[in-house]
């Protein structure tokens, strides 16, 4: 598919670990735009069940697209190329925002849009990944492989929870930056994702950088097995990709939920990453975004369904899950 832009369309890639901040960041980014622009953004969530997408505005002047189902940064590069390519044409934005998934390897994504072929339709700004400041403390957290690439990947480092850091994570920050400073990075701090645009709005620089014996190994890997079936519904699935376990369900708008018995459900859960959730419940439309140490949720305007996923590196009883998230259900 060939573009026609008369000029690169700026873009941003903002990348970040699970339940780093990188969808509230670009919440902040999208008040910014300039009435008479249109502003695209797209996301890459690495399961079947998007969530993220419903948190971003959904009027005119802004153009919201998914890619589901692995990551951007390793999968093949064709769903990338023609979703980017249609969002381009279709939408001819004055600006555009990347986000792919938090188990995502920027590097290689940077790596595919700096293509000669990309290079009269993108302007590269510079790549920008979000660090939970609240977790520098967690050694076995912040050493993960990918979570190091990511870091190492990034022109600007923005550090997100800085409300809630306390002297051991501020102690482990200073350490980090000692750790990357030959990288030559730009380190920002965001504690509500309150970051300008113009912060971040810098050209990106082609640095020579050693890849990742990770990254190597992602690209000889298989794809992702066959999802498990584990009992019909409406929507569901259980997918294992790059060690990790994603689950997600998908139910009927017009149920509703019992508020207090979802929050037990969700509290009652164990050994995950990231728990995303959208739900109607008797209390109105509800939005989950937790991680281990955060668990957070707030109204939100009515969405298209009920969903919900999980990110996980151990096994789990998800028939046990999916009980008991119907067991919430009130009958209507």
């Amino acid at each position: 598919m060939k573009i026609i832009n008369s000029r690169p369309v700026p873009t941003h890639i903002l990348s970040g670990f699970l339940g780093a901040g990188k969808t509230t960041l670009l919440q902040h980014l999208l008040q910014q735009k300039p009435e008479h622009e249109v502003w695209a953004v797209l996301m890459n969530e690495f399961g079947q069940i998007g969530v993220d997408q419903q948190l971003l505005p959904q009027q005119q002047g802004f153009e919201i697209k998914e890619l589901l189902g692995g990551c951007m940064c390793c999968s093949s590069q064709l769903p990338l190329h023609i979703a980017l390519a249609r969002l381009l044409s279709e939408s001819k934005p004055d600006r555009l925002f990347i986000e792919p998934t938090g188990l995502g390897h920027p590097a290689q994504l940077m790596e595919q849009l700096t293509e000669p072929h990309w290079q009269s339709s993108l302007d590269m700004r510079a790549l920008v990944t979000v660090v939970d400041g609240s977790r520098l403390h967690e050694s076995n957290w912040v050493k993960q492989n990918l979570y190091e690439d990511q870091i190492k990947a990034a022109e600007i480092v923005v550090i997100s929870h800085t409300d809630v850091m306390t002297f051991e994570d501020d102690q482990a920050l200073l350490q980090l930056q000692q750790e990357y400073e030959v990288y030559q990075q730009q380190w920002l701090s965001a504690a509500h994702g309150e970051l300008q645009l113009k912060q971040i709005d810098l050209a990106h620089v082609i640095h020579e950088r050693k890849i990742q014996p990770l990254l190597i190994q992602q690209r000889q890997q298989p794809t992702a097995e066959q999802a498990t079936e584990i009992k019909e519904l409406p929507y569901h699935y259980v997918e294992h990709a790059q060690g990790y376990i994603v689950a997600g369900w998908k139910f009927p708008r017009r149920w509703i939920f019992n508020f207090d018995r979802l929050l037990d459900v969700l509290c009652e859960q164990q050994n995950w990453l990231r728990i995303k959730a959208i739900f109607h419940t008797h209390q109105g439309w509800m939005y989950f975004n937790c991680n281990p140490n955060q668990f957070n949720y707030k109204t939100g305007e009515e969405n298209i369904d009920n969903r919900i996923e999980m990110i996980s590196q151990h096994e789990h009883n998800w028939l046990k899950l999916e009980t008991d998230l119907l067991a919430a259900r009130i009958e209507t």
